[in-house]
C-alpha cells in the first residue's frame, strides 16, 4: 500500500456530521430522520405556499398557451409551434424542481434555521426568473444561466426521474472558459456529498448556488447529485446519480471517457460503491473516508452487535459490500484518502486488504494527524494524481476484461456482459482476452458461476482484422464465432448447457433471473413503479389492517426518505398501459386485491382456504402475510412486489451502512404483534428464488 503522509500546514476543511455511534443502537428509541425543524410563522408558510402555487400556475399557463398554438396556422407554422412547445416542455424540471423543494420542506418541517426560509424564497424567485427567460429564449443554457464563459458558474436545477416522475435536484459547477454553444468535450467529476440529516432539497439547492465544493479542476464540469437524501447514494439514490449524469450529459459536451467519481464521508462510501460496481464508466475514483462494507464498519464505528443477523441479510450485504467487488478496480484507477486519526480510515484499510488478494497495491493518501477532514496538502497530492490520470485517458477499446459480480444487477464490463448465473449471491467472474494478432483473431474467455454470456463490440469498436470470423475459446471449448459486420461491430451470445458452451441466442422471454429481473424485493424500487392498493376486504381483519398500514408506511417513507412522488391506483382501476410501464407494488392478498387474485395461479405461492404455502412450508393464513418479488406474469419484463415497500426501516436510517436489503426474494411474516421500526413483523421464513424463479 502506498501511504503518502503529508506535512501538516494550512486549513482543514470541516465535514458534514455523521451518525451518532452507539447511541443509535437502540431500536426502542429511534430518533426521527429527517429531524423536525423550527415551525414557521403562519405568514411565512402562506407566503411560501402562495409562491409555489404561483410558479406552478404561471408555468402551466405558459405551456397551455404554447400547446394551443400548435393547432393554429398552416402546417409549417404548426411544426414551428410544436418545436417551441417541446422546447418549453423540456424545461419543466428545471423550473418546477424549485417549488417541489419548498413544498417538501413545508411538508416535513425542514426549516432548521432562519436562513432556510430566506433560501426558500430565493429559490422561488429563481423559478420566476427562469420562466421569464424561457418566455423569450427557451434554451436550457440561457434558462439555467450558463453565462458568457469568462468566469466559473454555479448552476442548480432538476431533472424528471424515471422511477416516480418526480423532479429531482442537482448542482453543477461550470468551469471558466465554457460558454453557450461551446462543443469541445470536457472532463466531468461526480462529487458525492457527505451525510447531512438536515440536508433538504432547499438546503442542497441553496448550497449549490454558493459553494463549488471541495474540488474544481480546471476545464472540468463538476456534478453534485442530491442522491435522494441520506441513503449513501444507494437504491434510488444510485439511480439518481446515473439519471443526473445523463441529464447533464445531454445538455453539455461531456467527454464520456473522462468521467470520474469522488466523495468524502458518506460520499466516500458512494465512491467506493460506484467505482467497484460501474468500473468501466469512470477514468478514476477518489474515495475519502466513508465505509466500504457493512459488518466490520458497524462493529468498529457503530459498536453494533450483529451476531443475530439472519443469514439471508448477511447474503444481501454482498449487494453493496465493496470488498466482494474489489477486483473490478483493475478497470478503474483509484486514489483513496483518509485522515490519519479518522475512525473512518477503516474503509480504505478494508479495501486495501481486499485488493492485496488481487495483487493490487492501493494508493492511499493520508492526512497526518487529521480527523474526519480532507487535509489541504493532501488535496494537492490528490489533484496531481487525478489530473495525471485524466491526461492519460485513451479511448481505445480494452483488449483484456476482468469482471466480478454477485448479481445480474451489475453485469457489464466494457464489451463483456453476463446474462445468467449458476447461483446468485455467489461470486461470478469472467476474464476475457482478445488476441488480435492471431489469424483469425481469438477471444480467450474463462468463466466461473456463469451460464449466459454476451461479447459485444459496438459499431467501429472491433480492433482487429477485417473481414474475419473470430474464434472464441471459452472454458476449454473452442467455438467459431460469427463474422465481423460491415460497420466493424461484432456480437456473440454464448450459452452453457450441461457444462459445455455453445453459440446461441439469449432468450429473455424464458422465466429465469436476468439483468434487471433478478431481485431482491428492493430492486423493484430502482425503476418505474406503481402502488396498487386493495379495494376489498379479506376474511382476516388483522391481515387487512396490517396490509393497509404497510401500504401507508411504504408510501410515506418513499416520500420521506427517498424524496419521491407517490404513484398509486386502486386494484380495480389498474390499466393495461400501467401494467406495461411499471413494476406493480401490490398490497393485500387474493381476497382483498383483485390483481393478486388475477395472478395467483401463476405465482409460486399458494393461498388456500386456511393456509399459505411457499418454499415447501405451510403457514396458517390467519395472522400471516406474504412479502415477495416476482416477474409479473402479465408482463415478464416488470416485477410485481407483494406487501412490501423498500425493506429497510426507520432504525436503519440512523447509519448509512445499515441501509441494506432486509428481506430477500420472499418471506412469510407473522403480523400478530404488528410492525416495528426494524421489521414489518416477525419473519417466519424467508429465502431466495433460484435462477428459474422457483423457491
Amino acid at each position: 500500500m502506498k501511504c503518502l503522509l503529508l506535512v501538516v500546514v494550512g486549513f482543514c476543511l470541516t465535514s458534514i456530521a455523521v451518525a451518532d455511534g452507539p447511541a443509535d443502537n437502540r431500536p426502542d428509541s429511534v430518533r426521527p430522520i429527517p429531524p423536525l425543524g423550527e415551525a414557521l410563522e403562519d405568514a411565512q408558510s402562506r407566503q411560501l405556499n402562495d409562491g409555489c402555487q404561483a410558479v406552478r400556475r404561471i408555468w402551466s399557463e405558459m405551456l397551455n398557451r404554447a400547446e394551443q398554438k400548435t393547432r393554429t396556422g398552416n402546417k409549417w407554422q404548426q411544426a414551428q409551434h410544436q418545436q417551441a412547445y417541446q422546447m418549453l416542455s423540456r424545461l419543466t424540471p428545471e423550473i418546477l424542481v424549485f417549488p417541489r423543494a419548498v413544498e417538501l420542506a413545508l411538508e416535513f418541517d425542514q426549516f432548521y434555521k432562519p436562513q432556510d426560509f430566506d433560501a426558500a424564497v430565493t429559490l422561488l424567485d429563481e423559478a420566476q426568473r427562469r420562466i421569464e427567460v424561457a418566455a423569450v429564449t427557451p434554451s436550457w443554457s440561457r434558462v439555467v444561466g450558463i453565462g458568457d464563459g469568462e468566469t466559473q458558474r454555479l448552476i442548480i436545477g432538476g431533472y424528471q426521474s424515471k422511477i416516480d416522475q418526480s423532479y429531482q435536484p442537482y448542482a453543477l459547477v461550470v468551469p471558466a472558459g465554457y460558454a453557450h454553444g461551446d462543443s469541445r468535450p470536457r472532463r466531468l467529476d461526480i462529487w458525492f456529498h457527505g451525510r447531512g440529516e438536515t440536508l433538504s432539497e432547499v438546503g442542497f439547492l441553496s448550497k449549490g448556488r454558493t459553494s463549488a465544493g471541495q474540488y474544481t479542476p480546471d476545464d472540468t464540469f463538476v456534478l453534485h447529485p442530491y442522491g435522494r437524501y441520506a441513503n449513501a447514494f444507494k437504491f434510488a439514490g444510485e439511480v439518481d446519480v446515473l439519471e443526473a449524469l445523463d441529464h447533464v450529459s445531454n445538455q453539455l459536451p461531456v467527454d464520456d471517457h473522462r468521467i470520474s467519481v469522488r466523495g468524502f464521508s458518506m460520499g466516500g462510501a458512494a465512491c467506493w460503491q460506484f467505482a467497484t460496481h460501474y468500473a468501466d464508466r469512470f477514468f478514476a475514483a477518489n474515495p475519502g473516508a466513508g465505509f466500504s462494507e457493512t459488518p466490520e464498519f458497524l462493529k468498529s464505528f457503530q459498536g453494533e452487535d450483529l451476531t443475530s443477523t439472519p443469514d439471508y441479510q448477511r447474503t444481501l450485504w454482498r449487494l453493496y459490500d465493496c470488498p466482494h467487488w474489489a477486483r473490478n478496480l483493475i478497470h478503474c484507477p483509484t486514489v483513496a484518502y483518509s485522515g490519519e486519526i479518522d475512525r473512518q480510515k477503516q474503509a480504505a484499510d478494508v479495501m486495501e486488504q481486499a485488493l492485496t488478494q488481487h495483487d493490487i497495491d492501493l494508493v492511499h493518501i493520508i492526512g497526518p494527524q487529521t480527523a474526519h477532514k480532507i487535509h489541504e496538502d493532501s488535496k494537492l497530492e490528490i489533484e496531481r494524481r487525478m489530473n495525471a490520470l485524466a491526461a492519460a485517458v485513451r479511448p481505445d477499446v480494452p483488449r483484456t476484461i476482468d469482471l466480478t459480480t454477485q448479481t445480474l444487477r451489475y453485469n457489464r464490463m466494457h464489451w463483456v456482459s453476463v446474462h445468467g448465473l449458476v447461483n446468485h449471491w455467489e461470486t461470478a467472474r469472467v476474464q476475457a482476452r482478445l488476441d488480435a494478432d492471431a489469424a483469425p483473431s481469438r477471444l480467450v474467455v474463462e468463466t466461473s458461476n456463469v451460464t449466459h454470456l454476451r461479447l459485444d463490440f459496438a459499431p467501429g469498436q472491433w480492433p482487429a482484422s477485417f473481414p474475419e470470423r473470430p474464434v472464441v475459446e471459452i472454458d476449454g471449448n473452442e467455438i467459431q464465432g460469427p463474422p465481423i459486420r460491415s460497420d466493424r461491430s461484432w456480437t456473440a451470445e454464448l450459452i452453457r448447457d450441461n457444462g459445455r458452451w455453445e453459440l446461441g441466442s439469449i432468450d429473455d422471454s424464458e422465466l429465469r433471473k436476468r439483468p434487471g429481473m433478478q431481485g431482491p424485493i428492493d430492486d423493484a424500487f430502482m425503476d418505474s413503479f406503481l402502488f396498487v392498493l386493495p379495494s376489498a376486504s379479506g376474511d382476516d381483519g388483522d391481515v387487512d389492517a396490517w396490509a393497509a398500514s404497510e401500504a401507508e408506511h411504504a408510501q410515506l417513507h418513499w416520500r420521506k426518505h427517498f424524496r419521491g412522488d407517490i404513484q398509486s391506483v386502486s386494484d380495480r382501476e389498474l390499466t393495461k398501459q400501467q401494467i406495461e410501464s411499471h413494476n406493480l407494488i401490490l398490497f393485500g392478498d387474493p381476497r382483498s386485491n383483485s390483481v393478486i387474485a388475477r395472478l395467483a395461479d401463476s405465482l409460486p405461492v399458494r393461498w388456500g382456504e386456511d393456509s399459505i404455502q411457499l418454499g415447501g412450508r405451510s403457514f396458517s393464513r390467519r395472522g400471516h402475510a406474504v412479502a415477495m418479488v416476482y416477474p409479473n406474469p402479465l408482463n415478464p419484463d416488470r416485477y410485481i412486489v407483494i406487501n412490501s415497500g423498500f425493506t429497510f426501516r426507520e432504525y436503519d436510517y440512523l447509519n448509512n451502512a445499515r441501509q441494506t436489503p432486509k428481506l430477500p426474494d420472499w418471506a412469510i411474516i407473522d403480523i400478530t404483534d404488528g410492525a416495528t421500526m426494524r421489521d414489518p413483523g416477525k419473519v417466519q421464513a424467508a429465502g431466495f428464488f433460484n435462477e428459474r424463479w422457483m423457491p
